[in-house]
């Protein structure tokens, strides 16, 4: 298989979030893409690199002005409180008379749903590569290729339209997606990260064109809390083209596996002509952040539920945290869809 990836999406480092009332190291390192780079090349999957296609597939589902911030907003930064101060907001705004200011600080609230995206000076860079290499994947899918992988780091599925948040700057399935949809009618989108994939979710809550289908831990429990319940099903146009399978917290296989029979029924009622899969393997027992048991096996089993939709399909990376099995467990997925 054809694996999508830049050695610019490792210059983004150093980046820390609050857990449990502490800033700590963010477990979004660069460690964890490189992991998965050197399994999926030792079972012989091909790298290659994205194309440079500029800004238009970003734009096609981000703000035009968020995208405009990300791009400015560490230089911004670093002018108003210094290189070592943490680019991180103090507040978020709520509510319909919130304004947009113009000073670094309130702009940082503004653009951003949480303190686990640190803007760093290698942010903008990275983010940008992995939203090429995601629309780079997607175009080889529309050319004829039957799988491409998007080893897309950071990762994308929190980030709504105008809105960084949970280790993700820029939306990088939405744009896979978007790209497929300049050719394909109908597109599904199938995340199977162990957290909901809140901005993909927004991006798309009132379009029938696109499906999301996402199965994760129970966000009345778990992050990202909001977002992600059962009756969550669209809006307008959209009524019915979203579909939310959360399974408790803590699960194994079991409820995993069953969560992915529903979404996947889901996927086959909406007949989709291409897929893209957000491809989170933080469910795994082996990872240090995702607090769930899923086994080597399940997962093997869940890439072959999904590969029985036979199906073009763009696969982008999304969570999957640093452990020796990281690898490992991805490139299995990738030998069974490839």
């Amino acid at each position: 298989m054809q694996v999508v990836w830049s050695a610019q999406q490792l210059v983004h480092h150093g980046t820390r979030f609050i857990r449990s009332g502490q800033i700590v190291s963010s477990p979004e390192t660069a460690e964890r893409a490189t992991f998965i780079r050197d399994a999926v090349v030792r079972r012989g999957h091909e790298l290659i690199g994205p194309r440079d296609l500029g800004l238009a597939p970003i734009l096609a589902v981000h703000d035009a002005d968020f995208v405009a911030f990300l791009q400015a907003a560490r230089n911004d930064w670093t002018a108003f409180a210094g290189a070592e101060a943490a680019a991180m907001p103090n507040v978020h705004p709520r509510g319909p008379t919130a304004r947009r200011p113009s000073g670094p600080v309130g702009q940082l609230g503004w653009y951003t749903g949480d303190m686990a995206c640190e803007i760093t000076d290698g942010t903008w860079p990275a983010a940008y590569a992995a939203a090429q290499g995601a629309a780079t994947a997607a175009q080889l899918v529309i050319e004829g290729n039957a799988t491409v992988y998007a080893l897309c780091r950071p990762p994308g599925h929190h980030a709504g339209g105008d809105r960084a948040m949970g280790f993700c700057y820029l939306n990088n399935a939405a744009v896979a997606a978007e790209e497929l949809r300049r050719h394909f009618a109908r597109v599904a989108i199938l995340d199977v990260d162990v957290h909901h994939g809140n901005g993909t979710q927004e991006i798309f809550y009132e379009r029938g064109d696109v499906y999301f289908a996402s199965i994760h831990g129970d966000p009345d429990q778990y992050y990202p809390f909001y977002w992600g319940y059962a009756d969550q099903c669209g809006e307008g146009g959209g009524k019915g083209a979203t579909l939310n399978v959360p399974f408790p917290v803590g699960s194994g296989d079991g409820p995993f596996l069953e969560a992915l029979a529903a979404a996947l029924d889901g996927i086959q009622a909406f007949a989709p002509q291409a897929l893209v899969l957000s491809l989170g393997v933080d469910a795994s027992v082996h990872d240090p952040h995702g607090r769930h048991k899923v086994s080597d096996a399940g997962f093997r089993r869940m890439a072959e539920m999904i590969a029985r939709l036979n199906l073009p399909m763009a696969i982008v990376q999304e969570g999957g945290y640093a452990s020796a099995a990281l690898g490992e467990t991805v490139a299995d997925i990738l030998d069974i869809l490839g």
